[in-house]
């Protein structure tokens, strides 16, 4: 059954009846070979925001993301540089060793937050002869909910193409990251090489993500699609839901934000600790002494409130989008306060958890049991 009220990723967003009369509008070419008017739409739409010449629409974030990291390995020895919590490296299926016969360098951030300048090129191998070479450098932004400085991606980028690597972005929730700085998406554009953009999560359409790149790469990614069983015919309905949310529900990301920020400061004043800054639209929150459990249940069956529970586990994140109403933060954080009083937990505010990232500690924080998955 599902919960009227999900909190447990922005994937839980829900199509809507103007989201399905907008659908009926779309064009019923075939988009394996390229006669889908909605779909070319929404392609050009991404590649000019982005600052690119081209783009392909796909079904998932994790396609686009292999297919443009497949692109850039084209024989092995060769190697990805990424942070050891990226979700090329941990959440799909081993893409990159299946796909592209290719090793992963995982870097543990010094600062605990994002990669830095320095980070990259401890761990960069480009002429090392027993190493697999890396040809590609792959960030996430935003990662656990972090926005990555476009000033540090500004500088590794500079390495990168110093040093003749390609740069990848997963981009799942880079809207997230845009709306809350400012910083123009043609920006983050001009850094990489390729960019995976979801439009299942904060942008809240049914299906889909777009990798955006050159024409001859984006060419060769069409052909991998088909390859990988990811072509697909009257995609245009899909491209259209996707182009209503682009162009209303992204800018309601900032009040989303500040939502979110509202019931992280909440549960911080409650006495419960943040394991993570609140910049977009994340909250990881340890309930310690509590348990996940002692907040699920009575969130879901007194307010049909639905937060991801790890069983025995005191870490969660709570991840809002544009569906969830500020009711939502009020009764989570009355049950959170029931919770806490029951569990006789006292009001100890950190201060350097509530900071921002560029203050993070430089530990490394274990989200292992935070959600059972993305």
């Amino acid at each position: 059954m599902v919960a009227k009220f999900d909190v447990t990723s922005d994937t839980a967003t829900q199509p809507t009846e103007q989201m399905f009369d907008v659908m009926k509008s779309a064009s019923r070419g075939d988009d394996v070979f390229s006669t889908d008017e909605s779909v070319h739409e929404l392609e050009k739409f991404m590649a000019d925001l982005m600052g690119h010449e081209a783009a392909l629409f796909g079904a998932s974030g994790t396609m686009t993301n292999q297919l443009g990291l497949r692109c850039w390995l084209l024989h092995p020895p060769h190697s990805v540089l990424c942070d050891h919590r990226a979700h090329v490296h941990l959440h799909e299926c081993g893409g990159i060793a299946y796909h592209s016969q290719a090793a992963v360098t995982p870097v543990i951030p010094t600062n605990g937050a994002y990669l830095t300048e320095e980070d990259v090129r401890a761990n960069i191998s480009t002429d090392v002869l027993v190493g697999a070479p890396t040809k590609v450098i792959s960030l996430e932004n935003t990662l656990n909910g972090t926005i990555f400085p476009i000033e540090e991606i500004r500088r590794i980028s500079d390495l990168a193409r110093a040093r003749g690597v390609k740069m990848h972005l997963d981009g799942a929730r880079l809207f997230e990251a845009s709306q809350a700085t400012g910083v123009n998406m043609a920006e983050y554009g001009k850094c990489f090489d390729s960019i995976s953009i979801c439009l299942s999560k904060g942008v809240g359409a049914p299906i889909g993500s777009v990798l955006v790149s050159d024409r001859k790469t984006i060419a060769h990614a069409r052909h991998l699609r088909k390859l990988m069983g990811g072509g697909w015919r009257q995609a245009g309905m899909l491209a259209k839901a996707a182009l209503h949310c682009l162009h209303t529900i992204v800018p309601t990301m900032p009040a989303t934000h500040k939502l979110a920020k509202r019931l992280a400061d909440g549960l911080v004043g409650i006495g419960f600790k943040l394991l993570l800054p609140c910049q977009t639209n994340m909250i990881f929150v340890d309930f310690s002494p509590a348990l996940v459990s002692d907040l699920a249940t009575p969130l879901l069956k007194d307010y049909d409130i639905k937060i991801s529970n790890n069983p025995g586990s005191s870490v969660c994140r709570i991840v809002l989008h544009y569906q969830i109403p500020s009711s939502v933060v009020d009764q989570i954080l009355e049950v959170a306060a029931k919770t806490a009083k029951d569990k006789q937990i006292t009001r100890q505010i950190d201060s350097a958890i509530c900071s921002t990232a560029s203050s993070a500690s430089s530990s490394v924080i274990d989200l292992s049991g935070a959600y059972p998955s993305l």
